[in-house]
């Protein structure tokens, strides 16, 4: 495509996101490179301000470890990870990320984010971990602080360009390259360090949503495994990518239920009004010991629910009436209860409002009034992520202080959150093995990430080893979906159907039916097993080839082309990664059929992998887990 330019831009650290992570690496980044005289370039697909899993607002910030009251310690939040990934967790990047978050979160308000606070002037909390918050602009207020942070540091944005590729120099990350979504522009970025924080992947499955509902998902539409691929392709070691999340959100419209289940107290029955955590506790007996820990791990409480679905219980309902009523009745007297109900019902409200406003629309369209009468709620379609209740990512360095002798050779290797590629970091959901970090813990591993990050540039202070011829293929590959179009699209009267090319959308629905139906998603009630999984990737094999033949009309459609491509790779991922797992670990987020059962003498391990872009061939690895406390 001769009419595209080819932009050059040259940079010390490259941060390439724009969501929490990312905001938080230019932050942290921002300010150690004016000490060191160095460039701190960010790009994002999006732009900043609402760029991100937060990009449409949140109701609740999910980790604040509140050290300083002396209510909890490091080891009390580490012990929850722990014990809610099913013993499966990174413990020095969890305790990493939680010494670190609190200070995050002051920064947050200090920005002139609100925080609820009760008359004493304490922070109000939804849970243990969670603080209330007016969240509609979370993600504004962060992405001022930080374009701030790197406009005093004399550092470059570039928004809607999307970072297809990494430019590599044998086993190191020299930079990145991808597109303008808005002009013929292809972005050549060389640097020294580059920091991985383009999010999670939705839409690897069939949604739940289609139709009318087409695109709504909890997780956000556009987080496409942007950070997935970019760390296979460049051959980094990748973690936990059998762990899939899958939230339960009111359904539909994918509203949030923590602040029910947290602050409400409510909960939530089968349509016989059967308490399906009481009534199916016997099966807790099959996932000690975390079937028996407090809080129920999430996966086991989505596995209780769903046996009651699958025993034809459903539908399953929040019983909002009934927590309302039961909080507005602790009031002194009549007029106290009046009050405090018409209290209850503005908060039930602000919580869709502040992150999920379809939801508050669905409420409205079909008469549901929360005080009134109980809302549907689901188990949601699967997403890939490192920052929740998922830990799909990539494998990083931990800090040297956390390590003990026994864990010192697995988990150290140079700079905090480094891959296993120098040079490329990994931060929010593209680091894996360390979740529950959410919101404020992705900033705050953003920062320590960003930190590390300019530390290796101060020791490694060499220009980067661009190879131009390198760069001239990407070029030519990223752009082949625009010219397939020009030249095939007359062939046929209609461009949608043309035996020469296949279109996005196409491909995704494609894409979709090999994972819901072969990988355990919705229609199958996330049940798979080693033959569906093994068809599964011989179907995947034959969609990879047909990618080479993905047709794209306008910049749009090129970008949904490369966004499609990186999820076919975290699908690949995955699908290898379940089926290396011979165990049933995380019933509830997926069951094997023919692997029933939790194998804690041979599986309490993490199963790893690597991807050979020359020949196509992925390894799969075992590490150890080991605690850093007990």
């Amino acid at each position: 495509m001769a009419d595209f330019e080819v932009v050059t831009v040259e940079t010390d650290l490259l941060i390439c996101g724009g969501g929490m992570a990312a905001c938080g690496a230019a932050v942290e980044a921002a300010y150690w490179a004016k000490k060191h005289g160095l460039k701190v370039t960010l790009v994002d697909k999006a732009a900043v301000d609402r760029s991100g899993a937060v990009a449409m607002g949140l109701s609740a910030i999910n980790q604040y470890v509140d050290l300083n009251s002396g209510n909890n310690t490091l080891e009390d939040y580490v012990e929850y990870v722990r014990n809610d990934l099913m013993g499966i967790t990174r413990e020095d990047l969890v305790a990493s990320i939680a010494r670190h978050v609190d200070s995050t979160v002051h920064l947050f308000e200090k920005w002139g984010l609100p925080i609820w606070k009760d008359a004493e002037g304490n922070y109000v909390h939804e849970g243990r971990w969670q603080l209330m918050i007016n969240g509609e602009s979370y993600k504004v207020v962060i992405a001022e602080a930080a374009k701030n942070a790197l406009v005093e540091a004399n550092g470059e944005i570039f928004e809607r360009v999307f970072i297809t590729h990494p430019l590599m120099d044998g086993d190191k990350c020299v930079g990145a390259i991808g597109f303008s979504i808005r002009e013929n522009k292809v972005y050549v970025f060389k640097a020294k360090a580059t920091l991985v924080a383009m999010g999670g992947a939705v839409h690897v499955f069939k949604p739940r949503s289609t139709g009318e509902g087409f695109g709504r998902s909890w997780y956000p539409p556009f987080n496409s495994g942007a950070s997935a691929f970019f760390t296979i392709y460049a051959g980094a070691e990748m973690t936990c990518q059998e762990v899939r999340f899958i939230p339960v959100r009111f359904k539909d419209a994918y509203g949030p239920v923590g602040a029910w289940f947290l602050l409400f107290k409510s909960i939530a029955t089968n349509a016989r009004g059967g308490n399906y955590m009481q009534d199916n506790a016997a099966e807790l007996d099959k996932w000690e010991p975390y079937g028996k820990v407090k809080p129920r791990p999430a996966n086991i409480r989505n596995w209780l629910m769903m046996l009651d679905v699958m025993d034809g219980k459903s539908p399953i309902y929040m019983q909002t009436s009934d927590a309302i009523k039961r909080i507005a009745g602790e009031a002194p007297d009549g007029k106290a209860a009046k009050k405090k109900l018409k209290e209850l019902e503005a908060e039930a409200w602000e919580d869709f409002l502040d992150m999920t406003i379809s939801q508050a629309i669905l409420w409205a369209a079909t008469n549901v009034e929360p005080e009134v009468k109980p809302s549907e709620i689901m188990a949601c379609d699967p997403y890939f992520i490192g920052s929740h209740s998922g830990a799909s990512g990539a494998w990083v360095s931990g800090p040297e202080d956390l390590q003990t002798d026994a864990t010192r050779d697995e988990y150290f290797w140079g700079y905090p959150h480094m891959t296993t590629i120098y040079g490329m970091f990994a931060a929010g959901d593209a680091s894996g093995a360390s979740s529950h970090k959410f919101s404020s813990g992705s900033h705050a591993e953003g920062r320590i990430a960003a930190k590390a990050a300019i530390s290796y540039i101060v020791d490694n202070n060499v220009p980067p080893k661009v190879d131009q011829a390198q760069v001239d293929a990407l070029k030519a590959e990223i752009l082949k979906p625009l010219v397939t179009f020009q030249e095939h699209k007359d062939k046929t009267t209609d461009p949608d159907i043309n035996p020469n090319y296949i279109r996005p959308k196409q491909f995704m629905y494609r894409l979709q039916k090999i994972m819901d139906e072969y990988a355990g998603g919705v229609s199958s009630q996330f049940k798979t097993s080693d033959k569906l999984l093994e068809k599964g990737m011989e179907l995947l094999g034959y969609l990879k080839e047909d990618s080479k033949n993905l047709a794209a009309e306008s910049l749009h459609e090129l970008m949904r082309c490369w966004e499609n491509i990186h999820r076919m790779y975290q699908a690949e991922a995955h699908v290898h990664s379940i089926l290396f797992r011979e165990e049933t670990r995380w019933p509830g987020y997926y069951f094997r059929a023919d692997k029933p059962k939790m194998d804690n003498e041979n599986w309490l391990a993490f199963c790893n992998c690597t991807y050979d872009k020359d020949t196509g061939e992925w390894k799969m690895i075992k590490r150890p887990v080991k605690y850093i406390s007990q």
